[in-house]
């Protein structure tokens, strides 16, 4: 017969593996939540994305307006200051504030 003492089974045993899982998640998570679009992706080079709106190409994106970028996008999901947030068009990934892509609409 084998001995099972060496595993203990009790409650707070469970708890603490329980905790470190869900921690080990949140973190796994969180740092898959903040990978940033690059400008390569198929989806950003598509909608012409740049992580610096000053370097758009003005002739190739005419509807490119000086100080359009993503922070004053509507579509962008950031905090008001913040130098990166979500966009529904980048599922999963970070925009930069100072980004523009042609899928830009001016906040109302």
């Amino acid at each position: 017969m084998s001995n099972f003492s060496a595993f203990p089974s009790n409650r707070r045993a469970f708890m603490m593996q329980a905790v470190t899982a869900a921690s080990a998640v949140m973190v796994v998570s969180e740092a898959s939540a903040q990978a940033m679009v690059d400008e390569k992706d198929a989806q950003a080079a598509g909608l012409g994305y740049k992580v610096d709106a000053t370097k758009v190409d003005k002739a190739k994106y005419p509807t490119f307006a000086a100080g359009a970028n993503c922070s004053n996008c509507a579509l962008y999901q950031g905090k008001a200051g913040a130098a990166s947030g979500g966009c529904p068009l980048f599922a999963g990934k970070q925009v930069s504030a100072k980004a523009w892509c042609s899928a830009y609409a001016k906040k109302a």
